[in-house]
């Protein structure tokens, strides 16, 4: 079996950044499951489709054209990098997951990704739902503020406005949304290394990460330091 590392967790806890990183340091290849939710979302309001039309959300999902390609985000021959990274896109994401059928549409097209030499799959239900047998699971999370206050910086350092009241808010409204959704809600996977972030930095966090991996899979080359 192609080996996988999973790592989930709330938005805005630093799964995207760590996945790319496991990746990098390994030569994997990596699956942003949030970037498939948010370009179904995108899509979806493009085409007037609602969370409330489930069934047509599910074929959208699988007649969905959409692709990764030296880091960028592609709908049909489209650069929807950026769009699909707002706020707005990342709450239509939230409810569009939310939907069994929608979830049901995308998970043979998620799993589809494991091809060696590895995996790494950052998302809210990989090590759950998508890749439940994966050797290596981790949850990462930190406080709201936090995740808030991340978000925050990210916005003001590209130019744009931001609140970070608001930002707590709309946080905590999706965390509630995701771990209380009927299917795959959010939580940590059984056996996973949870990692509390808040106080970290990205590279305490690799290092926890990685060791981790190293420990499962003691025939990788560790990267000299």
């Amino acid at each position: 079996m192609t080996p996988v590392i999973t790592i989930d967790g709330p938005s805005g806890s630093g799964k995207g950044t760590i996945s790319q990183l496991v990746a990098e340091r390994l030569g994997w290849h990596l699956l942003d499951s949030g970037a498939i939710y948010r370009v179904l979302g995108l899509a979806a309001d493009r085409a007037g489709i609602t969370a409330q039309q489930p069934a047509e959300l599910a074929a959208l999902a699988r007649s969905l054209e959409l692709s990764f390609q030296g880091g960028r985000v592609l709908l049909g021959d489209e650069d929807v990098s950026q769009l699909i990274r707002t706020e707005t896109a990342g709450n239509a994401a939230s409810k569009v997951a939310a939907l069994p059928q929608v979830r049901t549409a995308l998970l043979d097209w998620q799993r589809a990704y494991a091809k060696v030499p590895g995996l790494v799959a950052d998302g809210r239900d990989m090590g759950t739902v998508v890749f439940p047998d994966a050797a290596v699971k981790i949850f990462l999370t930190a406080s709201a503020q936090e995740r808030a206050l991340r978000r925050y910086k990210q916005l003001k350092g590209k130019g744009l406005d931001a609140n970070l009241a608001r930002l707590v808010a709309e946080i905590q409204e999706r965390d509630d949304r995701d771990q209380n959704r009927s299917v795959a809600p959010l939580k940590a996977p059984a056996a996973a290394l949870e990692i509390e972030s808040t106080s970290l930095s990205i590279e305490e966090v690799l290092k926890r990460v990685l060791e981790r991996v190293y420990k499962t899979y003691p025939g990788l080359a560790v990267p000299a330091t």
